[in-house]
């Protein structure tokens, strides 16, 4: 079913917006996020590992012939560095290891050097937002104090060390780890890491913490970067473990009605909310349980599959079986959402990403039966004659359509579908590990010594 959500996706895709950057499947025409300034085919970058995965062959030539002719980074203006890197950077060293195709090596260590203008601050934390023809980088606006953000200046390493393998160019590697640097030398409060960082004094801004946007990545790359170096990386292995400890003490409560969920932190103040960002978590823990300390693993496991659990209720809580962008747990509610503003959902792939590795890892059916609860409510909710809309509130008896067809639900949410109801054997875990924007990369294996040369 997957395949054929894929097929109405990209078909859609390419009849009404073909090499824009997303599609807009209510009026029929392109829609560009100014995430990625003038750099236009997000879609298609997004989309080619998973259309190559489904084999679907035609589509991935086609996607594959307009990268080569059409792929263009020589554009004035300013993108936000985490996205450009985790949809395009990724998916480029995604489709080359899965088809060898050089084109794309080559545009993945292009876009790469063109990112790396970025780094210069007195400290080597990456601006948020950089025009990628002047160099010249700035934060948002609205981040404390002229802070970079946890979650996207520490969702940079996976790609960029494989930057550095494919391209034999040791500079991206070296800047990802300097970051890991500062972050060490750095006080965290109660073991915790704030989401905001000064990229000129190297100091914290807002102690505010959160497991979801702002942070939420951060964590999951250090647990990847361990397991894709082979188990090698020490160090991003402690930072991981020491940061779920402090998590569990600081973060992670249990509802009267017996749900847990990880709150926000906010200078020593909980938030009881939680982020259907936030709700890719189970997967990371149960993926993370396997190196736990002594007799920790089974610890791990129970804890994703109480996540995967508490997310389930905020789908299963709405009119639409589709979770909210955020739910609380205060004033007698649990795991729904209280604010209008919340009540949004935009194909997000957050709930089926857990249901997917807590499947692979404990084979427990229900995690397939609510991945067909999800495809249910997609296809009764979501879909449209011109593709798939976000809704903007899922407790609503009538749908009312955001109108954009997220690139991340090509990407993402379509291919955990496939790999929820796919043999282990597809992408297994001992060979790959998924980016941030379920772009799969191969784990580096401690004997590849030579393998760079091999690659050129």
């Amino acid at each position: 079913v997957s395949l054929q959500m894929m097929k109405h996706a990209w078909d859609n895709y390419k009849h009404y917006a073909w090499g824009l950057n997303e599609l807009k499947p209510i009026s029929k025409q392109g829609h560009s996020s100014n995430l990625f300034g003038n750099i236009q085919g997000a879609t298609i970058v997004d989309a080619l590992d998973t259309l190559y995965i489904m084999e679907m062959k035609e589509e991935f030539k086609e996607a594959k012939e307009w990268v080569e002719k059409n792929l263009d980074f020589n554009v004035n203006a300013e993108i936000s560095v985490f996205e450009v890197n985790i949809r395009f950077v990724g998916g480029l060293l995604s489709a080359y290891y899965l088809s060898g195709e050089e084109v794309f090596r080559k545009k993945a260590v292009e876009l790469g050097e063109k990112l790396l203008p970025a780094f210069n601050t007195p400290t080597g934390i990456p601006w948020a937002l950089l025009n990628i023809k002047s160099g010249i980088g700035r934060n948002w606006p609205w981040a404390s104090g002229g802070s970079s953000i946890l979650a996207e200046f520490g969702t940079l390493h996976l790609e960029f060390v494989h930057l550095s393998h494919l391209s034999g160019n040791p500079v991206f590697a070296e800047k990802v780890m300097n970051i890991r640097k500062v972050l060490n030398r750095l006080d965290k409060p109660e073991g915790l890491y704030p989401n905001y960082l000064n990229p000129s004094s190297g100091q914290w801004g807002q102690h505010h913490v959160s497991i979801g946007g702002l942070g939420d990545s951060f964590y999951e790359y250090l647990l990847k970067a361990w397991l894709m170096s082979d188990k090698t990386d020490e160090d991003g292995k402690k930072m991981y473990y020491d940061a779920v400890q402090a998590i569990e003490t600081h973060l992670i409560r249990k509802s009267s009605g017996g749900l847990t969920y990880i709150a926000e932190w906010k200078g020593g103040l909980l938030e009881h909310k939680m982020g259907h960002l936030t709700c890719f978590a189970g997967g990371m823990f149960a993926l993370g349980a396997d190196g736990a300390p002594s007799d920790k693993t089974g610890h791990h496991i129970e804890l994703g599959a109480e996540i995967a659990r508490t997310c389930h209720e905020s789908y299963d809580r709405t009119r639409m079986k589709l979770g909210p962008e955020a739910f609380r747990f205060d004033g007698g509610v649990e795991a729904i959402a209280t604010r209008q503003n919340e009540k949004y959902y935009i194909l997000r792939p957050e709930v089926i990403e857990t249901y997917m590795y807590m499947w692979r890892l404990t084979h427990d059916p229900k995690y397939r039966q609510w991945g067909w609860e999800a495809v249910e409510a997609l296809e009764k909710h979501c879909r449209v004659d011109g593709g798939y809309s976000g809704i903007r509130d899922v407790y609503s008896n009538h749908e009312s359509h955001d109108d954009v067809q997220q690139s991340f639900f090509l990407s993402e949410t379509l291919k955990y579908l496939y790999l929820l109801f796919s043999e282990d054997d597809l992408l297994p875990f001992e060979h790959w590990v998924f980016n941030t924007e379920a772009h799969p990369l191969p784990v580096l294996r401690k004997d590849d010594g030579n393998k760079e040369e091999n690659q050129k």
